[in-house]
């Protein structure tokens, strides 16, 4: 046998080089570039074996550990878990640093390897530098946090355990129905160390994305159950984005009649004037899919893992309604009492087509769906109008933006009050130009995120990222890397003094506006961020809007620019869009506000309407 003597990290390295995929027909590196933040833990090793190989696996160098992971997430998004990117941090709170996003990435089935320096295998030089200890049992390290936020989770301890290790990491990160993050903790002392490697290891490996088909009986039984519906639903959620069945599910649900919702994550699979097309469904989801979803007595649930937010926490849909999941995933496909298709959404759909025949639904269902969503939309246009209002809602700045959006410009953004004025009032216009990071609500995943999205893109279309002031004083130092990469955003931030949308429902809640507001927390004198200059001292170009006109002037200005562009307005922070669906949070059952005691009276009216899940 044929070996090469490397050290660990320098294997590694080679192995991550030799990944390729398959995209559109082309032979592309399954492993897209590296994040990476350099510390004792992975410069001496890493860095060394990483720098050899810079303009085959590129490293760009963040601000911080989560926001480069989450550049990662949305780099995987935007390349529809094709291709991967690397983040990778030294010991201790550098590595603790990348645990939320590797929850993102868990929570949003999303592909990402992680990489961190880890304690010495031979514990010779304990405690090191960063190192906690744990008294009663000496192996466990910070890395043993990403256990519960991985798909796959290893530490690796000897050299020679990478060649079984980094094949089962890549397979996880391919599979379509185990997706998520993997993660490989790296002993400071094992990444020196040379080993002398099979050739046959770093043979250049040409991936494929497997599509498992479903079981015949369970298409059989899918396809009775739909032909039996009176009112048929498809609920389209993001495993049809990255099975890249659009067209195959917008194609089903023209030719047999059935309305067609998507989820937060599926939002986009669909232009908004698809004819199948009813909106978004559930919590910040519109009227019009509610309520067809209301109605529906089969529900075909096609890549969704039907999170409380799409169902309403199961308060949007009727007790007796059947549902066939759709799902590569059969964790997800069995929930809730469905009727399980595990299998490729692409693969499935069009085995069930093709059983199905000429079979469509009631003609005046059909119809239903087109006027409830006429009437959406004609709600969207009256909220949306210009306004010379003084302060702006957040429905006048989107409707704004995505009025002047282009087709192939993409718009990012996340956690507050965006997400439900986005996934309403957002009307995409191109397939796969909108992504709402809502699986995790991840704050701060805007900017970090639009930086992943401007490196997929290439250049084809602009990057716009919708944030909040709140999110943006939580991770914002990305505007510097994009500046510096080269990699330009438009960033739009809307300012509304604070966490508006969690007083929202503080205030819905029973409990006075507290600690959300920036007036209403413990300061001594609420005052402005001037969010421009502060973009302007990272490198970007900026403007602050007074008016929606001048917001309307400065995006085209930043059409214009060779850089990134902050563009700020101050926002209304108590309205907002119509169309809410039930949420179950919790509501004391005690309290001496008579405020708290009608919200809990009122909460014990929609936890009646719950399905039961079991």
């Amino acid at each position: 046998m044929s070996t090469i003597r490397l050290t660990m990290a320098q294997a590694l390295v080679r192995y991550l080089c030799n990944q390729f995929t398959m995209i559109d027909g082309r032979k592309e590196p399954l492993f897209a570039g590296l994040f990476g933040i350099f510390g004792h833990g992975n410069v001496t090793c890493l860095s060394e074996a990483l720098e050899a190989v810079q303009d085959t696996l590129p490293t760009w160098r963040g601000q911080n550990e989560q926001s480069m992971a989450l550049a990662a997430i949305a780099y995987a998004k935007a390349k529809r878990r094709r291709q991967i990117m690397v983040a990778l941090s030294s010991i201790g709170p550098g590595a603790l640093n990348m645990v939320t996003a590797a929850g993102c990435a868990h929570a949003n089935r999303l592909p990402v390897l992680f990489l961190a320096g880890d304690i010495f295998a031979n514990r010779r030089p304990d405690p090191v530098l960063q190192q906690v200890e744990h008294f009663g049992n000496p192996t466990v390290s910070v890395n043993d946090a990403f256990k519960a936020v991985t798909r796959y989770w290893d530490r690796i301890t000897h050299p020679e355990q990478i060649i079984s290790s980094l094949p089962q990491a890549v397979a996880t990160m391919l599979d379509p129905g185990d997706c998520g993050p993997a993660f490989l903790g790296l002993c400071q002392d094992t990444q020196e160390i040379a080993y002398d490697y099979p050739e046959a290891f770093f043979a250049p490996t040409v991936h494929r994305i497997p599509r498992p088909r479903p079981d015949k009986t369970r298409v059989a039984e899918a396809v009775d159950l739909i032909k039996g519906a009176k009112r048929p639903l498809i609920i389209s959620g993001g495993g049809v984005r990255y099975s890249l069945a659009e067209k195959e599910v917008a194609g089903f649900a023209v030719k047999h009649g059935i309305p067609m919702a998507e989820t937060i994550a599926g939002k986009g699979a669909v232009t908004h004037d698809h004819p199948a097309h009813v909106g978004p469904i559930g919590v910040i989801g519109s009227t019009s899919a509610n309520e067809m979803a209301g109605e529906a007595d089969v529900i075909i649930a096609i890549g969704t893992r039907l999170q409380d937010f799409t169902t309403g926490s199961w308060t949007v849909f009727r007790h007796d309604a059947r549902f066939v999941s759709i799902n590569a995933a059969r964790y997800d496909a069995a929930k809730h009492r469905a009727l399980s298709v595990v299998g490729d959404a692409r693969e499935t759909v069009a085995e069930i087509e093709a059983a199905l025949g000429g079979w469509k639904a009631d003609a005046g269902w059909t119809q239903k769906g087109k006027t409830a969503f006429k009437g959406w939309n004609e709600l969207l246009d009256t909220h949306q109008a210009p306004s010379n209002a003084a302060v702006p809602t957040y429905a006048h700045v989107v409707g704004l933006v995505n009025r002047w959006a282009a087709p192939n410009d993409t718009m990012v953004t996340a956690a507050g009050g965006l997400p439900g004025e986005t996934a309403k009032g957002w009307r995409v216009k191109n397939p796969n130009t909108y992504d709402l990071e809502f699986g995790f609500s991840a704050m701060g995943y805007e900017i970090a995120g639009g930086w992943g999205h401007a490196m997929a893109k290439a250049g084809d279309g602009e990057t716009i990222v919708m944030v909040g002031d709140g999110s943006y004083l939580m991770m914002n130092s990305d505007i510097y890397s994009s500046v510096l990469t080269g990699h330009k955003l438009i960033v739009v931030l809307c300012d509304n003094g604070g966490y508006a949308v969690i007083n929202r429902l503080q205030n819905f809640k029973g409990t006075p506006s507290f600690n959300n507001l920036i007036k209403d927390s413990r300061v001594k004198q609420p005052f402005a961020v001037d969010f421009a200059k502060h973009a302007e001292a990272m490198g970007a170009l900026a403007r602050h809007c007074h008016s929606l006109a001048e917001m309307e002037a400065a995006l085209q200005w930043a059409k214009t620019t060779d850089r990134t562009t902050v563009l700020t307005i101050v926002t209304d922070a108590f309205q907002w869009l119509p169309g809410d669906a039930d949420w179950d949070v919790g509501v004391p059952e005690v309290s001496t506000r008579p405020e708290v005691r009608a919200a809990r009276a009122h909460h014990d009216t929609i936890r009646k309407k719950q399905r039961i899940g079991v």
